[in-house]
Order: structure tokens, then sequence, then C-alpha cells
């Protein structure tokens, strides 16, 4: 019995079929008012005179107003937004009304009955019969209001005509109430299915908001980088591409900007890469620090220690605002107990001035940052019109190295290395010389780079390395050739097993050789460089660590790669009168002698830097002193006439650098 007083009192209803049964009901108890209207005024008509006006005119008006009043009232109400508890209201006001109008209405119809003669009784029968059933179908979607409806109007009409002494009102009577139990049942049937279907569609509406919560979030992750927790490179892009078309059809500017950490790789491959990515995800949060911070700025991480931006600025701001972004991520760290310092810096290019698509920006971007890295490194670089020259200059390069004939353009010119102790030359670099017949004499620090860009790096090295090889074979024996190993050659295996092949087809002994690679070339990537040196080492080849002092973790460097010489960087050679430059140049040549390396110190131009050195006990020099470069094939000549005496067993070096 509780039960079916929570459900009639649709204490029970689930909610969401609530609005859905409002919706419904809002559709058809209009049409239900109208219908009891309609059968109300006919039987008024039909008894006008016949039975007195309070029941044809007086009586039947109240109900004909309350009737017209709701059916408005259902007509004006919004089924849009209704919630689960207004419906919950509205649908017990219409249950309640249901009760008093069908008690009304049988009241009312059954005292009608008692005027009239057959016909008119059997008039009020009809009106009976025909507005159940009406009301039992208008009311499908409240079953609880068409039950009580039926048992308001069946039961009094069952009691009223089984009293009459008349078979046919009997049998009248008894057909209704078995067709009015046969509409319950249909009309439950038809309430189960409607339920269901609410139910499917809410069903099917968690779905796909699931649906559309997990693509949001597969969104959120497709644009995010797991590490830092920054947009991720297909973001940057995406937004790039997006802020392009805004400032294009506004013609407002903004910039783009690339930061690189400097000095990650040789903390990476120190302390290992938990070590790194911990390090990252400082770096992250706070470049998330500056975003959060109320600046125009959206930050992304592009790769590696790469991060991209996007900067709401004034051009004339920009360079200050990428130094201070470069100054924060340059304070050092605190990770798991170990204080250490890395480096930033940064290219930014303006829209649309620097370029106006995605493409034309980055590469921009990124070539300021490949003048920050090698000339102004921890500091931003804005795009110029001098590195669109300068662009143009390296593209014309590139154009010539792709058809250039690397047998016929490219040449080998030696430079010799002094033994200071012993007054000898002990040997030569070489350095490659191109003259392109398109662009006239090209150096190498130009040439080279683009090489690397280009893919053409192995194929130059191999042709080097050949005419290198060739020049030594015609030296005296006691010479070694010392051979520069890009970045590019040394990480690659290929590459160097090429080296190694030309080397066994040759006249020259693999103890003869020196392979010369800088820091940098080590940093880029420590473990192919490393495996590519111990496989060189053991044919009996040499190794030295060419340019040392201008990296950032020599004395490392030192300890842990497989090297036999150091050549320390003209850049020092300017100060060595100084007492700090001296002291730094003493230190490096004692630290050389304690770990048993060769030291060769190279750009000697003047007698008093030869002389200091000699004092500091250095051994090795060369520079224009000794004698300026000079093509291989006057090598030979040179030596002959050259006022260094030639120790018949000593043992020299021919190094050449490619950079």
């Amino acid at each position: 019995m509780h039960r079916f007083l929570d459900w009639m009192t649709l204490s029970g209803q689930q909610p969401e079929i609530l609005p859905a049964q409002f919706r419904e009901l809002r559709r058809q108890v209009p049409l239900l008012y109208a219908l009891l209207m309609v059968n109300a005024g006919a039987v008024s008509f039909t008894h006008y005179g016949l039975a007195p006006e309070y029941l044809t005119i007086w009586l039947p008006l109240p109900l004909f107003i309350i009737c017209s009043v709701r059916a408005v009232a259902w007509l004006r109400r919004s089924a849009d937004a209704v919630s689960p508890e207004e419906a919950l209201y509205q649908l017990r006001r219409t249950l309640f009304l249901s009760g008093v109008l069908a008690l009304a209405y049988v009241t009312w119809s059954l005292t009608l009955d008692s005027y009239g003669g057959p016909l008119e009784r059997g008039h009020v029968a009809l009106f009976i019969a025909i507005t159940v059933v009406g009301c039992i179908f208008c009311l499908m979607n409240l079953p609880q209001a068409a039950l009580l409806v039926m048992a308001l109007v069946t039961v009094p009409y069952i009691v009223y005509y089984s009293r009459l002494d008349l078979t046919v009102f009997h049998a009248i009577s008894m057909n209704i109430f078995l067709v009015s139990l046969v509409l319950i049942q249909v009309l439950f049937n038809g309430h189960k299915a409607f339920t269901n279907v609410i139910q499917a569609q809410r069903a099917l509406a968690q779905k796909q908001q699931e649906t559309e919560r997990l693509s949001e979030e597969n969104a959120i992750l497709a644009h995010t980088d797991v590490l830092t927790g920054l947009p991720n490179r297909r973001h940057f892009f995406s937004a790039l591409q997006k802020r392009i078309q805004d400032a294009s059809s506004t013609h407002t500017s903004f910039a783009v900007g690339v930061l690189d950490l400097d000095r990650f790789k040789p903390v990476n491959d120190t302390y290992g890469h938990h070590f790194g990515d911990l390090l990252l995800a400082e770096a992250g949060d706070r470049l998330k620090g500056l975003v959060s911070s109320g600046t125009r700025l959206q930050i992304s991480r592009l790769g590696g220690d790469e991060f991209g931006m996007i900067i709401e600025a004034p051009a004339e701001d920009l360079e200050a605002l990428g130094q201070a972004i470069c100054d924060i991520i340059a304070t050092p760290y605190e990770i798991e107990g170990i204080f250490v310092r890395i480096g930033c810096s940064c290219g930014l290019a303006v829209f649309p001035d620097a370029g106006r698509t995605v493409h034309e920006l980055f590469d921009r971007s990124d070539y300021a940052l490949y003048n920050s890295k090698t000339g102004r490194r921890g500091q931003a670089t804005l795009y110029s019109v001098e590195h669109e020259r300068q662009i143009r200059s390296d593209r014309a390069i590139e154009s010539a190295l792709q058809g250039a004939d690397l047998e016929e353009e490219f040449e080998v010119f030696l430079q010799p290395i002094l033994d200071l102790q012993k007054g000898s030359i002990t040997g030569f670099e070489a350095l490659a010389r191109w003259h392109s017949p398109l662009l006239g004499q090209v150096p190498p620090d130009q040439f080279i780079p683009q090489a690397e860009r280009s893919g053409l790096m192995r194929r130059l090295t191999i042709s080097l390395f050949g005419k290198a090889l060739a020049a030594m074979s015609q030296l005296p024996p006691h010479l070694s050739l010392s051979f520069n190993l890009s970045a590019h050659d040394i990480t690659s295996k290929e590459t160097v097993l090429s080296l190694l092949a030309l080397l066994g087809r040759s006249s020259i002994q693999p103890h003869r050789l020196i392979f010369e690679i800088t820091e940098t070339a080590v940093m880029r990537s420590y473990e192919s460089a490393e495996q590519s040196m111990r496989l060189l080492r053991q044919t009996g080849a040499r190794l030295a660590l060419d340019d040392f002092g201008t990296g950032y973790s020599s004395l490392g460097y030192l300890h842990r790669l497989p090297i036999d010489r150091v050549k320390i960087d003209k850049s020092f050679v300017s100060g060595i009168n100084d007492p700090s430059g001296q002291g730094i140049v003493s230190s490096i040549i004692a630290l050389c002698r304690s770990m048993s390396l060769d030291c060769v110190v190279e750009g000697i131009e003047i007698e008093a830097q030869r002389d200091r050195l000699h004092s500091l006990g250095c051994r090795y020099i060369q520079g224009y002193l000794i004698a300026r470069p000079m093509p291989a094939r006057e090598a030979a000549a040179w030596l002959e006439h050259t006022d260094y005496h030639q120790p018949a067993a000593r043992q020299g070096v021919v190094s050449l650098p490619l950079n």
C-alpha cells in the first residue's frame, strides 16, 4: 500500500522522467480540456428545457471557465528549461485537478440523467463513456491521473446504473468498465515504453557526454606536454596559425620566440635522464609562472630542451622581455640536493615584418636563436634585416653546395705544428678550402654549417679525408695526420666506418692519425660520440679534444673521453701576456701534463706569445708565426726549406678542422 501511495503521489518517480512527462502533457492537457468542454456543452444543449437551468447553464459555466483558464495556462507555459522540481509540482497539481474535475463532471452528468427521455439518458451514458476514454488517452503520460479519473468516473457510474432496473444500462456500465480496464493496461504499456525511451535517451546522452569528455581529455592530452604540463608542439603551431589569421584580419602584430636551454645536454649526460627530466619540469614550472603572472604570453614545449612562445608585446620591448625570460631560466636549480646552473638563449621574430606564415615566422625565430647560440649565448636576439641578408647568403651557399663538384672545388691546405722543445715540425693541420665557381672563396665557418643542414656533411667529410690522406702520403713518414670530425660525423657510425675503410685502403698507418672532435660535437649526443670515438681508438688512431675551453664542461670530458691530446683555442692566446690570461693557459697546460695529455696552443702570431708559452712549459704551438696555411702540394717543398729541423724518428700531426 505504501508503494502504491508513493506511486500515486509521484514520490518515487525518476527525476529525469518528470520534465519529459511535463513536456508531453503540455501538448495533451489543453486537448483534454477542449474535449470536456465540447462534450459537456453537447449534453447541456440536449437537456436544455428538460432540466433546470442551473444544471444546463449555471452549474456547467464555472466548469467551462476553469477548463478554459487551465487550457490557456498550459499553452502559455514553456517546457524548454523546466526543472525536475518544477515539473513534479505541475504534475501533482494536474493530478489533483484531474480528480476534482472528474468528480464534478460525473456528479453533474449523473444528476442530469434524471431528466429527459431514453435518448437523453443514452446521451449521458455516451458522454461519460467518451469522456473517460478521451481522458485516459490524453493523460497517457501521467498514468496516475488517468487511473484516478477512471476510478472516480466509472465506479460511481457503475454503482448508479446498477441500481436502475434497466438491463441495457447494466450492460453499458459494465462495457465501459471493461473497456476502461483494457485502456488502462494499454496506457501502462505505452507509459512503460515512453519511460524506456526517455531512459535510453538519457543513457545515450550520458554516453555522448562521456564520449565528449573523453574526447576533450584526449584533445587536452594531445596538446599537452606530459613532462612539463605546458602545451606541446602541436598546440603551439595550431595556436600560431590561428594568431596569424587574427593578426592578418585585424592588422596587428605579435612575436614568435624560440627558447633553447644552454648546457642542458652535459647536465643530462652527467646526472642521468631522470635528473634531466626533473630539470625540464622545473624549467617548465618557471615558464608557467610567467604565463600565469598576467604576461600576454603563450609558452609551449616544442621537444627536448626547446620551447616556443607567442608574445603580445611592443616590438621595442621584445628583446628585454626575452632577456628577462632567459635570466629566469638561468637562475640556479636545486634538484634532489644537487645545485646546477644552465643557461637559456632566445630567438624572436615579429609578424608581419619577419614573415607572414607559420613556416616563415618559426624559421626566422629559429635563425635568431641560432645567432644567439653561436655568438650571443645566454641572450635574446631579435630577427633583423641583417639576419635576412645572412639567410639569403646561407641559401646561396646551400644551393651552390648542392651542385658543387666536391673533388674539383674543394682543396686541403696544411698549416704546420711546431715542437718547441725540439724546435722541429711535428705535423700539420689541414684546413678545408672551397672555391666555388658561383660564389668564389667561401670560408669553412660558412659552408660547414650549411653542409650539415643540407645533409651533405658525410659526402664532404669523406672527400676531404681522402684528399688529406693523399696529401699525407707525400710527406715524410714521421709526421702524423690529425683530422677534425664535425658533430654530424662523430655521431654517425656509418660515416666513421667509411673513414676507416678509406684509411684501410691507403698506405697511411692508423697510429699516424689523430681524429679531432670539438667539445660541442660531443655535447650534441654523448653516447653516440663516445661509441664512435672508441671505435676509432680500436684501430690504433689517437683522439684530440679541439677548441678546449670554449664549451661548458671541458674538465668532465677530459676525464670521461678516451682522448690523447688537447688543443687550446686561440681565443686564450690574445691575453697570454696578461696575468689572468696567462693563469688560465698555465692551468690548462699543467692539467694536461698531470693527465699525460699532449697540449697544442693555436693562433700563435708573434714571438712574444711563443716565448711566453715556452716559459710556461707548453710544447706544441701553431699559427701564422710558424707558417700560414699552404696548399698540400707545397708542404713538402716548405719542409725542405724551413729553418725548423726534422728529427728522423719524430711523429707529428696534420689536422683538418672543418669548422
